[in-house]
Order: C-alpha cells, then sequence, then structure tokens
C-alpha cells in the first residue's frame, strides 16, 4: 500500500530541495517526468521559486477544453515552460486537493516556508469556456 503524504509538505519540501537551481531549466523538464504526480508537484515548487527570484506579481496555469496548457508570468508578460499535458493536468489537481477549492471558482492563501523564510501565494481558479485558469498571486 502506498502512503500518500500531504502534499502541501511536499511542495515545500522540493522548494527547499530546489532553492538552489534554476526554476526556468527545471521547468522546462518537468514534462519528462515519468511520475506524473511528483512532476506536478516539482513544477508547483519550481514556478514558486521562479516567481520569489524573479519578483513575478503572478504566474498563471492555463488549460484549454482540449487540453493544452499555456502558463504566463506577469512581472512583463512572459511566456513560462509549459509542463506538458499529462502533468499539466496533475498541476491543476494537486493545488486542488492542497487548497481545498472545489468549485469552478475559488481563491485562498497558501503558505510556502522556502528554507528560512516563508511568503503567502494567493491560489485562484477560474473556469470558462470549457477552459481552467489557476494562478499564483505573489505578495508586492
Amino acid at each position: 500500500m502506498k502512503e500518500k503524504r500531504n502534499l502541501h509538505l511536499k511542495v515545500q519540501e522540493l522548494c527547499d530541495c530546489y532553492a538552489s537551481t534554476d526554476p526556468l531549466k527545471e521547468m522546462s523538464e518537468v514534462k519528462n517526468d515519468a511520475d506524473l504526480d511528483e512532476g506536478a508537484l516539482k513544477w508547483i515548487a519550481l514556478a514558486a521559486l521562479h516567481g520569489v527570484n524573479s519578483s513575478a506579481k503572478k504566474i498563471t496555469i492555463s488549460r484549454k477544453p482540449q487540453g493544452d496548457i499555456k502558463v504566463t508570468a506577469k512581472y512583463r508578460i512572459a511566456e513560462l515552460p509549459s509542463p506538458g499535458k499529462n502533468v499539466g493536468e496533475k498541476i491543476f489537481g494537486a493545488l486542488r486537493e492542497i487548497t481545498h477549492i472545489e468549485t469552478q471558482k475559488g481563491k485562498t492563501p497558501l503558505a510556502l516556508g522556502i528554507r528560512d523564510s516563508s511568503l503567502e501565494v494567493k491560489i485562484s481558479f477560474k473556469s470558462e469556456d470549457g477552459g481552467e485558469t489557476v494562478s499564483l498571486k505573489f505578495p508586492d
């Protein structure tokens, strides 16, 4: 029987593990991860690290009705590496499980400990036209 660990704690552990790496480089390789669940949590941790390191205001991941995934960041409009369809699907599920947002639209704060600091990221979900968007908004 496989132990199911707390996803929030696992994201924080991955933030600590990847804190000294290049998050964008690592994000671009996540779509090749064999373990999709682990890849989704890794991508969330890397997105948080990239947001903090690059002073991002917001990172948004969008899923089209046909499953295509697109990621953008707001500090300046920039497209970030996509996690791909399979890992992208798991990211939505992992963030819904961590935040307990089950409705089509909702938002909640998420506390993340990174090394010896912490920050509060606002997570928001929105569904429309058969697609779905989740945003990670970073503190000013």
